[in-house]
């Protein structure tokens, strides 16, 4: 059994990896989350069903002193950093993005490594954004993980990057293109987009945690390593919106250009997954077309 600390567990790609861990039974899990959890409200669904299962610690990553004592507690061997902010609101104040992205990830890093000893890995979310840097969050993720790979080089530290291209799958917010899309089909009603021209790369949720999880076992990568986690296979954005109103037979149909674009917007973004299987042996197993379909069967269920 190894002991797992993970920051933003409570988000999208972090209940799929938490229940991910627990379910396979070789981990105990730890969250690093923020109050007011366990202080009387519940954890968000559906880690709210397996609360007994999960350890919490609390800290607000931006504080040093907080984050020492939640890693000691915690007493864990191996560190997934998935919480930042920005990644639903990218143009936020560079001030904000920096405290949380930058500052949080030094401390985290700083806790692990400096003041606790019993972390023998940690694995950082990366988003390819980075590769761009057009827009506030993706410029913080990438001058904290620069802040890594200083560690890693000069110290040697084990930290690892996990590069998530467009996740999609079972509880990620509604306000996501995807869910988005799926629910206004569902519902037969036109759903307004930009001209969705830009192409990314789309990784079913549960192939983000297979490899995160690859990540985890894996003993042959370098420190300040990234392992990208994608299909790679592009379908423009507007490509993904027709063939989810296509899929569901709906009566209504994307208003493709009725809104306008933003700003800082990468013409394609695609993940070079022949390298991934060869750092980690690790490679998705879903189509787009079987995540979709898994989707659109979820939500009529919840109906």
């Amino acid at each position: 059994m190894s002991r797992v600390l993970i920051t933003g567990g409570t988000g999208f790609i972090g209940k799929n990896l938490v229940t991910r861990l627990l379910a396979d039974n070789q981990h105990e899990v730890c969250l690093l989350v923020r109050e007011p959890y366990g202080m009387g409200t519940p954890l968000p669904h559906p880690l709210d069903q397996i609360r007994e299962k999960v350890d919490l610690v609390f800290a607000d990553l931006r504080s040093a002193g907080l984050v020492n004592r939640a890693v000691k507690e915690s007493e864990a061997e191996i560190v997934i950093h998935l919480a930042a902010v920005g990644s639903t609101d990218p143009f936020l104040s560079p001030q904000k993005a920096v405290r949380h992205n930058v500052d949080g990830m030094i401390n985290l890093v700083e806790a692990c490594f400096e003041k606790n000893f019993s972390t023998k890995k940690m694995i950082v979310a990366r988003t390819p954004g980075e590769l761009t840097k057009m827009n506030p969050y993706a410029a913080s993720k990438l001058a904290g993980w620069h802040f890594c790979e200083m560690y890693a080089r000069t110290r040697q530290y084990p930290i690892f990057g996990g590069m998530i291209f467009q996740a999609y799958g079972p509880w990620q917010p509604e306000r996501a293109i995807v869910p988005a899309a799926m629910l206004a089909a569902l519902k037969h009603e036109d759903f307004p987009m930009t001209n969705g021209t830009q192409k990314r790369d789309w990784i079913h949720v549960e192939d983000v945690v297979a490899g995160f999880q690859a990540i985890h076992e894996s003993d042959g990568l370098t420190p300040g390593e990234t392992v990208e986690l994608g299909s790679g296979i592009c379908y423009s954005v507007a490509s993904l919106v027709e063939q989810i109103f296509e899929l569901t037979e709906s009566n209504g149909k994307p208003l493709i250009g009725a809104l306008p674009s933003r700003p800082g917007e990468a013409p394609i973004q695609m993940a070079d997954v022949a390298r991934s299987k060869q750092l980690v042996g690790w490679e998705p197993t879903y189509s787009l077309q079987d995540g979709l379909n898994q989707m659109q069967k979820a939500f009529k269920i919840s109906e």
